[in-house]
């Protein structure tokens, strides 16, 4: 179903959006849409560098007679 809306039934709903909501509302609303993305992404990139360094730091605490048995 929504496979066929295509960019004038998305324009149909930008505006009936902007109608019912008015243009004050709506664009407050993609500020936090945006915001929340930042967020996202801000907290897949912490969690990114956290395993990043555990994995450093287990490789760290490797002996060399273990390297060997790898």
């Amino acid at each position: 179903m929504l496979n066929n809306i295509g960019l004038p039934g998305i324009l149909l709903i930008a505006v009936v959006l902007l109608v019912l909501f008015g243009r004050g509302k709506v664009s407050s609303l993609m500020g936090e849409v945006g915001k929340g993305i930042t967020a996202f992404k801000k907290g897949v990139n912490e969690s990114t560098a956290e395993i990043d360094e555990a994995k450093a730091e287990a490789a760290k605490d490797v002996t060399p007679a273990e390297k060997d048995k790898v």
